[in-house]
């Protein structure tokens, strides 16, 4: 059994095609993120990788639609969203495949 620390993970990355990982992989990504009351992500889109974001605790706003504790959302391929954090909040983040350099600022073309 290894022990490992989520701080030490690049922007609650720990599975996936980064350093440091626990389990490198491109085939999927996988994050526990925390986000502070007025967080914010600009609209993007993948245009390779699905994510599905798990609210934790906490709440947001994605496309103008509150989400909160337990809310499930999937997003796929071509699909944009941004994102605005209502009160402090923790997501757990699973995106597959794991394909870097797949962020595109703005709505799908």
């Amino acid at each position: 059994m290894k022990k490992f620390s989520l701080s030490d993970m690049t922007k609650g990355w720990f599975v996936g095609d980064f350093a440091p990982t626990i389990i490198p992989t491109q085939d999927v990504e996988v994050a526990v993120k925390y986000y502070k009351k007025g967080d914010k992500e600009d609209r993007h889109h993948h245009k390779l990788a699905s994510e599905v974001t798990v609210i934790v605790s906490g709440m947001v706003k994605m496309n103008d639609i509150m989400y909160k504790a337990g809310d499930i959302i999937l997003i796929e391929p071509g699909e944009s969203t941004d994102f605005e954090v209502l009160e402090d909040s923790v997501t757990t983040v699973v995106k597959f495949p794991g394909a870097q350099n797949d962020k595109y600022l703005g709505d799908a073309i």
